[in-house]
C-alpha cells in the first residue's frame, strides 16, 4: 500500500493529524494618566465538552464525577447532563465560560472524559463604579460593547498567530510546521483622566445624590489649558466586574447623553454675545425695575426687584429680566451664533458612542419671549460635558480646545497642546469671568462653591424640567465654574437631576460638590492657595477691572 498509492495514504494521515492552533491574546491595558490600571485582562479558563468522547469512553459510569462537576460549576445537575447527552455526535459544547484557575484545577482533577479546558481573558475593572461608565465593559467574547471599551476596540484588540502543527492521537503537538498567519500585538490606551480627581468627584457626587435624593447626577472637571477630561462621573453606577448591576439607567454616561436646560448658568455668554456685539459695554448700567417685564403676553421676573445694576451685579445676583435686556439689545443670530461657536449644538470630539449634541432651534421668525427665553437657559439643551466645555473656553482666555479623553502627547517633558480657536476676544473673556468672582462670595447665590484661598468664577443654574404641555415641580441644579480665577487650571461641572425636599437650588446642591472636588483637585495638582488677605486684594482687583 505505500509504494501503490502513498499520496493517498498521506492525505488521509494529514486530515487526521494536522491542525491549525492559535494562542489567546489578551486585550489591551486601559490606564490613566498616571499609569493606574482602569481595564486589564486576566487569563481564565473555558469548559467544554466533546459529546463523542464522552459517549465513547464511557465518560458517564461514574455519575459522582458529574455532580461535582455540576456543583462547581454552580449548575443543576440534569440540565448540565442534558446539554452533553442530547446529541452524541456532536464535537464541542460549552459548559461554562471565563472560569477561575482554582475551579480549572479542580475540573482537571475529575478526569472526566470528553471535558476539556480551553484559555480565554476575562476583563477585569479594578476601579469598579468609579470609572464604569467611561471605560465601559466588554463582553464574554472580549469585545467591547460599551464605553471606552467599544470606542477603541480595534486598538485594544490583538490578533492571535496561527500556526499549523502535527497533532498525535492524544491531542499533543509532535511537530510545528509553519505560520498561517502572523499575529498583531494589542495596544495600550492612556487616558486622559487622573483616577485620584475621578474617585474624590465620584464620592462627593454620590454622597450628595443620596442625602437629596436625587435621580442622578453628573460631574464633570476640564483641564482648562489642555482641553484634557479629568474626570466624568455619574450617579446612579454600577460594578462592571458584576453582571447583576447592568441595568441601561445605570450604565448610562449622563455626563454625554443626558441633555438638560441650562438655566442661568448660560448668563455670562449673554453677556459675552453683547460685549462682542457692541450692543453693551462692560461699565453699562442695566435697570431692572420694576423687578419684571412684560413680553407679549407673558412675565419675565426677577426674585425681587433689583434697580439698577452693573453687569457684574446683574450675573451676580442672576437678574433674568436684566440678562433679558441684553438678550434684546442684540440681534437673535448674534446670541445663536456666540452659542454655535461655543459648541453648543454639537458634539465635542470626544468620539464616545451614545453622545448627545444638545438641541438649539433655529428658526425664521423668533418672538421676544422667546428670544428672552434663550438668555436664562431655557428653550435648548446641552449637556454636562458641554457646559464644562463653556467655561473652560472663558477660562481659557477665549481660546476654545478640542475636548480629550485620551492623554496629550508630550514633547520635552510639555503637554502639547492642539491648537484651539480664538471663539471669544481675550478682553471680553477676562471681563466677564471677572464678573463673575462675586457669585461665590458675600452677597452671591452661591456663597456654598466659595473656596478658601482660590478665587472661584462661576454660575448657579436651576431649571424646571419640561413636561407635556408647559413645565413641571421637578428641577436640575447645577454649578460651573473655574478657579483659580486669576490663572484658571479647573473647569468643572456639576449636575443633580430632580434634587428633594426644599433645597433644590443650584446654589444649595450642586455649589457644594464643585467647592469640594475644585478644592481637593487643585490641591492635587499643587496649586498654592493664597493667603485671606492676598486673595481679598486678589478679588478686589478682579471686580474693579469687571466694572
Amino acid at each position: 500500500m505505500q509504494v501503490v498509492e502513498p499520496e493517498r495514504l498521506r492525505h488521509e494521515s494529514d486530515m487526521r493529524s494536522l491542525r491549525t492552533t492559535s494562542h489567546t491574546v489578551q486585550r489591551g491595558l486601559v490606564t490613566d494618566r498616571n499609569g493606574e490600571m482602569l481595564a486589564v485582562s486576566v487569563p481564565v479558563q473555558a469548559v467544554w465538552a466533546d459529546p463523542k468522547v464522552v459517549f465513547e469512553r464511557n465518560g458517564f459510569d461514574d455519575m459522582r464525577r458529574w455532580q461535582a462537576l455540576a456543583d462547581v460549576l454552580n449548575q443543576p445537575l440534569d440540565p448540565l447532563l442534558d446539554r452533553v447527552q442530547r446529541n452524541p455526535s456532536r464535537r464541542f459544547v460549552y459548559l461554562q465560560r471565563q472560569v477561575t484557575g482554582a475551579v480549572a484545577d479542580y475540573i482537571r482533577q475529575l478526569k472526566i472524559h470528553g471535558i476539556y479546558l480551553k484559555p480565554e481573558s476575562r476583563r477585569y475593572y479594578p476601579t469598579g463604579e468609579v470609572t464604569s461608565q467611561l471605560v465601559g465593559i466588554t463582553n464574554i467574547d472580549d469585545k467591547g460593547i460599551e464605553g471606552i471599551e467599544k470606542a477603541y476596540n480595534d486598538w485594544l484588540t490583538g490578533s492571535p498567530q496561527k500556526q499549523k502543527v502535527r497533532k498525535d492521537r492524544n491531542g499533543q503537538v509532535v511537530e510545528r510546521l509553519s505560520v498561517v498567519q502572523a499575529g498583531e500585538n494589542p495596544n495600550d490606551l492612556v487616558l486622559s483622566l487622573d483616577q485620584r480627581i475621578q474617585s474624590l468627584a465620584y464620592s462627593e457626587l454620590k454622597k450628595a445624590t443620596e442625602s437629596m435624593q436625587a435621580t442622578s447626577g453628573s460631574v464633570v472637571v476640564l483641564d482648562v489649558k489642555t482641553g484634557e477630561v479629568l474626570a466624568m462621573v455619574n450617579t446612579p453606577s454600577y460594578n462592571p466586574n458584576s453582571t447583576s448591576q447592568r441595568q441601561s439607567y445605570r450604565m448610562r454616561n449622563r455626563a454625554i447623553t443626558d441633555t438638560y436646560e441650562p438655566g442661568s448658568t448660560i448668563k455670562p455668554f449673554v453677556v459675552v454675545a453683547g460685549l462682542e456685539a457692541g450692543t453693551i459695554k462692560k461699565d453699562d448700567i442695566i435697570s431692572t425695575s420694576p423687578g419684571y417685564m412684560r413680553l407679549g403676553g407673558s412675565l419675565v421676573r426677577d426674585g425681587h426687584n433689583l434697580g439698577d445694576v452693573t453687569l457684574a451685579k446683574m450675573l451676580v445676583k442672576s437678574s433674568n429680566v436684566g440678562i433679558s435686556k441684553v438678550a434684546l439689545s442684540m440681534p437673535i443670530q448674534q446670541l445663536l451664533g456666540t452659542y454655535y461657536s461655543l459648541g453648543l449644538g454639537d458634539y465635542s470630539g470626544i468620539h464616545l458612542a451614545g453622545e448627545s449634541a444638545g438641541i438649539i432651534h433655529d428658526r425664521h421668525r423668533w418672538s421676544e419671549h422667546e428670544r428672552a427665553t434663550m438668555s436664562f437657559g431655557y428653550g435648548f439643551s446641552v449637556t454636562a460635558l458641554q457646559m464644562a466645555s463653556l467655561y473652560a473656553t472663558l477660562g481659557n482666555k477665549g481660546v476654545r480646545l478640542p475636548v480629550s479623553i485620551l492623554k496629550l502627547p508630550e514633547v520635552d517633558g510639555r503637554i502639547k497642546v492642539p491648537e484651539g480657536q480664538q471663539v471669544i476676544s481675550e478682553d471680553v473673556a477676562n471681563s466677564v469671568l471677572h464678573m463673575l468672582v462675586g457669585v461665590t462670595e458675600k452677597g452671591g447665590t452661591a456663597r456654598k462653591a466659595h473656596i478658601e484661598g482660590y478665587p472661584v468664577s462661576g454660575k448657579t443654574g436651576t431649571s424646571r424640567k419640561a413636561v407635556a404641555g408647559g413645565y413641571g415641580d421637578d428641577y436640575v441644579a447645577s454649578f460651573v465654574g473655574v478657579a483659580p480665577t486669576n490663572n484658571p487650571e479647573l473647569a468643572i461641572a456639576v449636575v443633580i437631576n430632580e434634587p428633594k425636599g426644599d433645597k433644590y437650588y443650584g446654589g444649595d446642591a450642586a455649589a457644594p460638590v464643585f467647592a469640594k472636588v475644585m478644592s481637593s483637585a487643585l490641591q492635587l495638582r499643587n496649586v498654592e492657595p493664597v493667603s485671606l488677605r492676598e486673595k481679598r486684594l486678589q478679588i478686589a482687583s478682579l471686580q474693579e477691572n469687571a466694572r
